[in-house]
């Protein structure tokens, strides 16, 4: 695996793991009883977008190096997917 395609595999699971990270955690303005005027009341009061940003990266990286490791050291090939029939 190329420097770029590992780059790209990290960027892309670091996005995926943010997005399942930023609804964790969320109180809206509502349930705190304080809506700020002009926003909706379902709006986050605290949403703690830097610590979510840290927590994606650490588990990114987790997720990221078995990932890696699933792929350079052939722990699962095309030949073990069961139905899979490579273009001949």
């Amino acid at each position: 695996m190329s420097f770029t395609s590992a780059l790209v595999l990290y960027a892309v699971t670091w996005f995926i793991v943010l997005l399942m990270l930023l609804p964790i955690g969320v109180r809206s303005q509502e349930e705190a009883g304080d809506v700020a005027p002009g926003t909706p009341a379902g709006a986050p009061e605290t949403p703690m977008i830097g610590r979510k940003m840290l927590w994606a990266t650490g588990v990114a990286a987790v997720v990221w190096a078995v990932v890696y490791c699933v792929i350079v050291f052939g722990v699962i090939t095309r030949e073990d997917i069961r139905g899979f029939a490579p273009f001949d």
